[in-house]
């Protein structure tokens, strides 16, 4: 098949990284595949005086990174254009693929020579702001589904009336992320992932952090994040790396007794499951994707959005607990981890394009 991604920038973002495989895998299947962007957004005038100003620590910063889109043996379009894609820009194929709801829109308006429609959903973005109506009027888009949770499948057939979807969750880089033997540190080490945005619920995270450092004092807390705290001031306690490579990404997974999420709204929680392929048991809140990740009591444990009290508890009883409790988290966190690879995804995620296509 000639298969097209439309994505709405090339970043880090772990819904880029997830495509990124995707496109790997089936160009080895023998398709053909293309990824089309559009080019990256360039400062005004006013950003630039400000960025070069240095105004109260301001920088530009445009998200563009081609970094999971380098050395690979498909095709990469960037478009002459911020935040637009035109039929000119997609070669006809046989599927074209939308990523996000803003490029649901431009292939809505693509002619039927650029392929079957299809919308790769990996959140719900239908959230209460300005863009709710146009994000919901994309999910009626008469197009084939493919999510990577059961709760956005669900919501997708109950919400929006969705009767061609098909479920294909996301694995792990098992050569990124090794499962390698370990013990339980002496030290009780807890890790999280560093984001602003809000629905990653880092806010809450600090509080639960807070409340779990007064009952450990000597709790080692790390983390990781692909941009330095602009607006959020972490505690001096709190070791952040910055943007690590991804080679470096699963030595901080070894490091934690624990891995905690308190997100707000999760499509899917890739965190969760390569610290679990690193053995590492999580805690998380009950926020959509992690719900089919973390098995209550077994390999973490799961708790309501915003309920600090109860993610604190959860987190102590993995950090408190003794050698051989703590192991049998571990192994069951990466049995749960390895249980399922991107090749499995991939068979699922080829199928479903194939289906869409007949």
């Amino acid at each position: 098949m000639r298969i097209t991604f439309v994505v709405p920038a090339l970043n880090m973002s772990g819904g880029l990284r997830v495509i990124s495989i995707y496109a790997k895998l089936l160009t080895e299947r023998g398709h053909i595949l293309t990824i089309v962007s559009p080019k990256e957004k360039t400062p005004s005038l006013k950003q630039r005086i400000k960025h070069i100003l240095q105004w109260k620590g301001y920088q530009f910063k445009s998200g563009f990174d081609t970094i999971y889109f380098e050395n690979v043996d498909y095709n990469i379009v960037v478009t002459n254009k911020v935040e637009s894609v035109l039929a000119k820009d997609v070669p006809d194929g046989d599927v074209v693929i939308a990523t996000w709801w803003l490029t649901a829109e431009w292939l809505n308006k693509l002619p039927e020579s650029k392929g079957r429609k299809v919308y790769f959903i990996q959140g719900y973005d239908a959230y209460d702001n300005i863009q709710k109506e146009k994000v919901e009027q994309t999910y009626y888009f008469p197009f084939y589904k493919i999510t990577i949770a059961n709760w956005l499948v669900s919501v997708m057939k109950g919400g929006y009336q969705s009767k061609q979807i098909d479920l294909v969750p996301n694995s792990v880089d098992f050569n990124l992320f090794a499962g390698v033997e370990r013990v339980k540190p002496k030290r009780p080490t807890i890790g999280f992932l560093f984001s602003e945005a809000k629905c990653k619920g880092v806010a809450d995270s600090l509080k639960v952090l807070e409340k779990l450092k007064n009952k450990l004092p000597n709790l080692r807390i790390i983390s990781f994040g692909v941009q330095a705290p602009e607006e959020i001031a972490l505690p001096e306690y709190i070791e952040l790396s910055i943007n690590p490579k991804q080679t470096e990404i699963s030595g901080i997974y070894q490091q934690c007794d624990l891995w905690l999420c308190c997100s707000l709204s999760e499509g899917f929680g890739l965190t969760l499951l390569e610290a679990m392929a690193c053995r590492t048991p999580c805690v998380s809140t009950k926020c959509g994707g992690p719900e089919d990740i973390v098995d209550e009591g077994v390999n973490g444990f799961l708790c309501e959005v915003g309920d600090i009290d109860a993610l604190t508890d959860a987190s102590y009883k993995v950090l408190s607990c003794n050698e051989v409790i703590w192991q049998e988290y571990s192994n069951q966190a990466y049995k749960h981890a390895n249980a399922y690879t991107w090749n499995d995804a991939a068979d699922l995620f080829e199928a479903s394009l194939l289906k869409s296509v007949n």
